[in-house]
C-alpha cells in the first residue's frame, strides 16, 4: 500500500483509527480520533470521511464517529471465531446454568487473552473481563491455559519480559510462572486465585480442536467458593465443544 510523506502505509493509518475506539470510547469527534491516531487534521477528515462512506465508520446526528456495521459484518464472513463461539454457546450455557457466576471463551490473539464470548448471572461476583476484551497471558486464568499450550517462542517471550501486577495473586515470578507453566500442561487445568480481582478465583481448561488447543474455557468464582464443582463442569463442556467443532469440519 503506499505510503505518506511519513513513511505510514494506509493500512497503518487505517489501523490507527480504528483502535483509537474502546469498550469505554465508543464513539468520537474527527479531531479526537486523528489526536489518538497521530495523523494530520486534514489527513484524519479525508480518511475517516472514505471510512465512512464504505461502511466502516458511522456518523451519529452530531457528526460524531463510531465503529460501521460494515466492519462487524467483515469480521464475521468465514470467521473461524464466529465457528468457535457457535459450537461453545450450549456448552457455557450448559456450565452457566449449574455454576451460575461469569462463563469465559478466550482465544490467543496478539500476545493476549482475547474474550469471544462470556455469559455472566445477574448476582455473579467481580470480573473485570468483557467480551472484545484483552488481558495479560500471565494475568488471568485463560491465559494461563493459552499461555502454556502456547508456541514455545511466545512462551519464552513472556517469561523474559516484566510480569506486571495486575491482582494480587497474578504471579510475577518467572520461575514460578514456568513452574506454573508446566503443571498446567499436565493437569489439564488451572485454578487461580486474586490473579486480577482480589475477591475472585478463575478456573479455566483448555480447548482442542486437531489435537492443538485453540481456546480457553473459564468460570470466574468468589474466592470463598470451592473450584471443584466448576472444574468438572468445564471438562465436560470442553470436551462437548471439541466434539462438536470436530463435527463440523467434516
Amino acid at each position: 500500500m503506499a505510503n505518506s510523506a511519513s513513511g505510514d502505509s494506509v493500512i497503518g493509518r487505517v489501523m490507527r483509527i480504528i483502535d483509537s475506539f474502546s469498550e469505554d470510547r465508543t464513539v468520537q469527534t474527527v479531531s479526537e480520533i486523528g489526536r489518538r491516531a497521530r495523523l494530520p487534521p486534514s489527513t484524519a477528515h479525508r480518511m475517516i470521511g472514505e471510512l465512512v462512506a464504505n461502511g466502516i465508520l458511522e456518523r451519529d446526528a452530531e457528526h460524531r464517529v463510531r465503529l460501521g456495521m460494515r466492519l462487524w459484518e467483515l469480521a464475521l464472513r468465514g470467521s473461524t471465531a464466529l465457528k468457535l463461539r457457535q459450537a461453545a454457546l450450549p456448552y457455557m450455557e450448559r456450565v452457566q446454568s449449574a455454576i451460575r457466576e461469569h462463563t469465559q471463551l478466550a482465544v490467543l490473539e496478539q500476545e493476549e487473552a482475547l474474550c469471544l464470548e462470556q455469559l455472566s448471572d445477574p448476582n455473579a461476583g467481580a470480573n473485570a473481563t468483557r467480551i472484545t476484551g484483552r488481558l495479560p497471558l500471565h494475568a488471568s486464568s485463560s491465559g494461563l491455559v493459552l499461555l502454556a499450550h502456547a508456541d514455545a517462542r511466545l512462551r519464552e517471550r513472556v517469561l523474559a519480559a516484566p510480569l506486571r501486577r495486575v491482582g494480587p495473586g497474578t504471579i510475577t515470578d518467572p520461575s514460578r510462572l514456568r513452574r506454573t507453566l508446566d503443571e498446567i500442561r499436565r493437569v489439564g487445568r488451572v485454578v487461580a486465585p486474586a490473579s486480577i480481582e482480589e475477591v475472585s478465583t478463575g478456573v479455566a481448561v483448555p480447548v482442542r480442536s486437531a489435537g492443538a488447543v485453540i481456546a480457553a474455557l473459564s468460570v470466574v468464582l468468589p474466592r470463598e467458593r470451592p473450584p471443584g464443582a466448576a472444574i468438572e463442569e468445564l471438562v465436560v463442556a470442553a470436551r462437548g465443544i471439541e466434539r462438536s467443532l470436530s463435527t463440523s469440519t467434516r
